[in-house]
């Protein structure tokens, strides 16, 4: 398995993890695995999971070249043959004579790489939410549908999060059905098991009563629709406060000057980045999640909420729904009326705030780590045809 992912990658660090856990786990008769990894972070983690890493030399070099190739439009043919021959970390790769490599973070390297690869594809939001500059800017589209199309074409295997995404791939590039597996995210196992810092409160001092929304300042991520509605929540609710959590970078400088412009400047909190062994905290203090994102097919932050028993409030989006069943409440993102409605449903009724609790919690039980690691081992056997 390839960890060439970064913590500063949210969600694709988080999948990372489910899966290499998932593989601990597999019976070692049937599967021998090697871990390559790029970034130090992965050294306490792989430790916590009681599995040794290997850094591979050249990663980030390597990394960089096949970037290069791709923005390069190289054929995937083309890009595994040059490859070969001038990216030092495909041969690294090659030396550690693997069956098959696993690539968790539709990394370029996945289609460039001349060995079996077994990729991954988290969504093709370039294709079917193009209005939006991070993804449907012309470089961006030109650089993820190369790379994209690369994954469809060049690896053996690729794995999707849910039955709407093996549809985006099987339509977008005319992907054979029996190439896709379906693998469910699952909230990151560490999550329900780690231990909040003493002096969480102390260190946040956040408000008594909060919405909770992490996530990376992109516009698809809607933060300035959240702020409108928060500003329609507080005529009828004073004391509504939110809580941001995520890096200061990307649009943050624009998402912050919105808060002025809503008149609810006073009202959200921004925190910047989290470690990941603090982010249960804010799960467990939060009234709720709320998520209004435009992107999908499905996203992990709700599942991180329902495992810490705070109710979740989502876009009614893609597989949103099949994701997340009845323990949610939806609303439309482009609303900020909508959005509103359901944030006072949230705020005010105790008794409809323990039920989604509870209804995530017991979700959890029924799509959790345990259902993701059969699914994994299900899936490698069909692929490697044992």
């Amino acid at each position: 398995m390839f960890l060439g992912v970064r913590p500063r990658n949210g969600g694709m660090f988080q999948y990372a993890q489910s899966v290499v856990e998932a593989l601990t786990r597999l019976p070692p008769a049937d599967f021998r695995f090697e871990f390559a990894y790029v970034d130090v972070a992965w050294i306490p983690i792989l430790a916590r999971l009681n599995v040794s890493g290997r850094p591979v030399r050249c990663g980030v070099t390597g990394m960089r070249f096949a970037e290069m190739a791709m923005l390069a439009g190289l054929p995937c043919r083309a890009a595994r043959k040059f490859g070969r021959w001038l990216n030092p970390l495909a041969r690294n790769l090659s030396a550690l004579n693997c069956d098959y490599w696993i690539f968790p973070a539709q990394d370029a390297m996945s289609y460039q790489f001349e060995g079996k690869s077994i990729g991954t594809i988290h969504d093709l939001m370039h294709r079917y939410e193009r209005s939006f500059p991070e993804v449907g800017s012309w470089l961006r589209y030109r650089t993820r549908e190369h790379r994209f199309r690369g994954i469809a074409e060049g690896c053996i295997a690729i794995l999707v999060d849910s039955d709407l995404g093996r549809r985006h791939v099987m339509d977008c590039y005319g992907t054979s059905g029996g190439k896709i597996h379906v693998l469910p995210y699952v909230h990151p196992g560490y999550l329900r098991t780690s231990s909040t810092r003493v002096d969480f409160d102390v260190h946040y001092s956040l408000p008594a009563k909060f919405l909770y929304y992490p996530a990376q300042f992109w516009p698809h991520k809607n933060h300035k629709t959240l702020f409108d509605a928060i500003g329609i929540v507080a005529s009828f609710h004073p004391d509504i406060a939110l809580v941001l959590t995520g890096a200061k970078r990307h649009a943050f400088e624009d998402v912050r000057a919105a808060t002025a412009a809503s008149g609810v400047s006073e009202r959200v909190c921004f925190v910047g980045h989290v470690p990941d062994s603090d982010i249960r905290g804010f799960y467990e203090r939060a009234r709720a999640l709320v998520m209004p994102t435009f992107f999908g097919p499905t996203n992990i932050p709700p599942l991180e909420a329902h495992a810490l028993g705070c109710p979740v409030l989502v876009s009614d989006v893609y597989a949103m729904r099949d994701q997340l069943g009845d323990a949610a409440l939806y609303f439309n993102p482009a609303s900020a009326e909508d959005m509103a409605d359901k944030i006072r449903s949230i705020w005010a009724d105790d008794r409809l705030a323990k039920r989604l609790s509870l209804m995530g919690l017991a979700r959890t039980d029924s799509h959790g780590q345990d259902q993701f690691d059969r699914r994994v081992s299900d899936i490698l056997k069909q692929i490697t045809g044992r």
